[in-house]
C-alpha cells in the first residue's frame, strides 16, 4: 500500500499480516483521487473516513492537505496500525475514533465536506449506509459522499446518487 500523491507521495505503508481489512487497491485509489481532484479542492476541507481499516484513504486525504480527517474504526489491530503510521509520519490532523461506525453516525453533530465509506462488502446492512449518511446530516450542503462497494451493489436509484465508477473489481458510487 502506498500514498499516491501529496506531501507523502510514494510513501509505502505496510500493514502487518494480522490486519484483516481489505485496503483499497493503489489502482482504484489513483482513479478515485484523479476523479476527486477534478471535483474538489482538498486544501482546507474536513473529511470523514468511515470503516477506516488500514487508514490508507485517510492518509491520502491528509497527504493532500485536508484541514482535518476523522477516521472511524472499531478493530483494535487496525486502530493500533493507524496510530503507528500517524506517529511515524508525524500526522497531527487525523483523529482516530475507535467505535462502531453506526453508533458514530447516529451521535455525530459534525458535518463534513466529504464522507468516504469502505465497509466490508459482506456487511449485513451495507445498503443502508447512503440513507444513514443523509438522515444523520453528515454532509455539508455542497458535500460529497463516496461509497466503495463490490459489483453486486447498485445505488443508481438512490435520490442522492450522481455517479458510479469502477476500477478493476473496486466500485465507487458518488452521492451529493
Amino acid at each position: 500500500m502506498r500514498i499516491i500523491s501529496g506531501k507523502f507521495k510514494g510513501k509505502r505503508i505496510l500493514p502487518p499480516h494480522q490486519i484483516t481489512a481489505r485496503p483499497t487497491t493503489d489502482f482504484a485509489k489513483e482513479g478515485l483521487f484523479n476523479l476527486l481532484n477534478n471535483k474538489i479542492d482538498f486544501e482546507g476541507i474536513d473529511v470523514l473516513d468511515l470503516f477506516a481499516g488500514t487508514g490508507g484513504i485517510g492518509f491520502e486525504f491528509v497527504s493532500r492537505d485536508c484541514r482535518s480527517v476523522i477516521s472511524i474504526e472499531q478493530n483494535d489491530r487496525h486502530c493500533n496500525f493507524i496510530r503507528k503510521v500517524c506517529s511515524d509520519l508525524k500526522i497531527s490532523n487525523l483523529t482516530l475514533i475507535k467505535t462502531d461506525v453506526f453508533r458514530f453516525m447516529k451521535s455525530s453533530h459534525i458535518q463534513f465536506d466529504l464522507v468516504f465509506a469502505d465497509p466490508p462488502y459482506e456487511l449485513e446492512n451495507f445498503s443502508s449506509i447512503p440513507d444513514l449518511v443523509f438522515m444523520y446530516q453528515l454532509l455539508k450542503n455542497d458535500g460529497l459522499f463516496v461509497l466503495e462497494h463490490g459489483s453486486k451493489n447498485d445505488f443508481s436509484g438512490h435520490p442522492h446518487f450522481v455517479e458510479h465508477r469502477h476500477y478493476g473489481n473496486v466500485n465507487f458510487s458518488f452521492f451529493e
